[in-house]
């Protein structure tokens, strides 16, 4: 896993390595009843950490979808337009996994439409507003097989992905064992859950309020109280002082 690590650690991106482990957990699990669909790539970090996790598995075929443009967000971050398609590409090919992952160089939605196989699982790391999580949702919902897992990323920040999450994955019938791990909340799809699993389901949302609102008040303190010019020229002074090169010690000659 240290090894996955480091590979992965080179990918730009925003995946923490816990909801890392957590994918490559889910993609090893798959038993080989269906292929496993990513949605929203970006540069391929959590396409490696599902990728491996897949080869330890039943070496399922990952199909990785994203137009490569990006987000709004990303846009506006980047100041114009977005392409990471190479990058994407350098980086699987850098990590060996190239032969496992399918590229879909198009929207969700259009790919949903015309896509066949049956999903063991599904990661969705798309489009984070209510209308377009909804949309992976419903598209990609029925496509899953029973026993298999649906993934979303991101759902404590962005109140979309939580209403979805929280209405059609918590409160489902249709999903049993539902947990959390750091952002992504995952959950395994039935036919129907037990009265058992509903209770058990809520007390997870529960908890999971809980920490989610405890991530949004922490990054709201950070951003309104603590992101300053002050602060930021002081953790640049500390970075320069930590890659600063150490000075040899002076050697003295011995007087005989």
């Amino acid at each position: 896993m240290k090894s996955i690590e480091a590979e992965v650690d080179k990918v730009d991106g925003w995946l923490h390595p816990d909801e890392g482990r957590l994918l490559y957990r889910l993609a090893q699990q798959c038993t080989g009843r269906g292929t496993i669909v990513e949605i929203g790539s970006w540069k391929g970090k959590s396409t490696i950490w599902i990728s491996y996790g897949s080869k330890a598995g039943s070496n399922a075929k990952i199909h990785a979808i994203d137009p490569h443009t990006g987000s709004p967000e990303h846009s506006e971050m980047f100041n114009g337009k977005v392409w990471t398609f190479e990058e994407f590409q350098r980086n699987i090919e850098n990590a060996k996994v190239r032969d496992m992952v399918i590229p879909h160089v198009d929207f969700s939605t259009s790919v949903a439409k015309t896509f066949t196989e049956p999903v063991e699982f599904i990661f969705i790391d798309g489009l984070h507003e209510f209308e377009g999580v909804r949309d992976d949702f419903e598209d990609w919902f029925p496509k899953v097989v029973n026993g298999g897992h649906m993934a979303f990323h991101d759902s404590t920040c962005w109140p979309g992905v939580l209403t979805v999450v929280t209405d059609r994955v918590f409160k489902s019938q249709h999903f049993r064992k539902v947990r959390f791990t750091c952002s992504i909340v995952y959950g395994q799809k039935v036919a129907q859950n037990t009265f058992a699993e509903r209770v058990e389901n809520r007390l997870f949302l529960g908890a999971f309020q809980i920490y989610a609102w405890s991530q949004r008040v922490t990054w709201r303190l950070l951003h309104d109280y603590l992101d300053s010019k002050a602060t930021r020229a002081m953790i640049a002074f500390l970075k320069r002082k930590k890659s600063r090169p150490v000075a040899a010690p002076m050697q003295t000659r011995s007087v005989s």
